[in-house]
């Protein structure tokens, strides 16, 4: 397999936006999970500072999360981002430099 194309990002709700936009990323997980290409999608709450929320993602490429992007709900959730952030979303793109389990991919 070759190397997952991953990423971390985090989001700083609006403390009067925080629930509606944990409900909102939770809504992602499931039919994410399912997409060609998913390896692995996780919502996280920060433990430290409540409200601050952390996705990961693992794809099998970079076609494979641009697919995802495009995708109604995300391209709207983009650009309606700001209503309910404080500031933009930080993304990180990783690099994995241990073994990834081999499953089969989704599609």
């Amino acid at each position: 397999m070759a190397q997952p194309f991953t990423l971390v990002g985090t989001a700083r709700p609006k403390p009067e936006r925080a629930e509606e936009l944990r409900q909102l990323l939770l809504s992602f997980v499931e039919p994410t999970r399912q997409e060609p290409g998913c390896l692995e999608y996780h919502f996280h709450e920060d433990r430290d500072t409540p409200g601050v929320f952390v996705f990961y993602e693992a794809w099998r490429s970079e076609e494979d999360l641009n697919a995802h992007l495009a995708l109604p709900q995300l391209r709207d959730f983009r650009e309606r981002r700001m209503d309910y952030l404080t500031e933009d979303l930080e993304i990180r793109f990783l690099t994995m430099h241990s073994p990834y389990e081999q499953r089969a991919a989704r599609g």
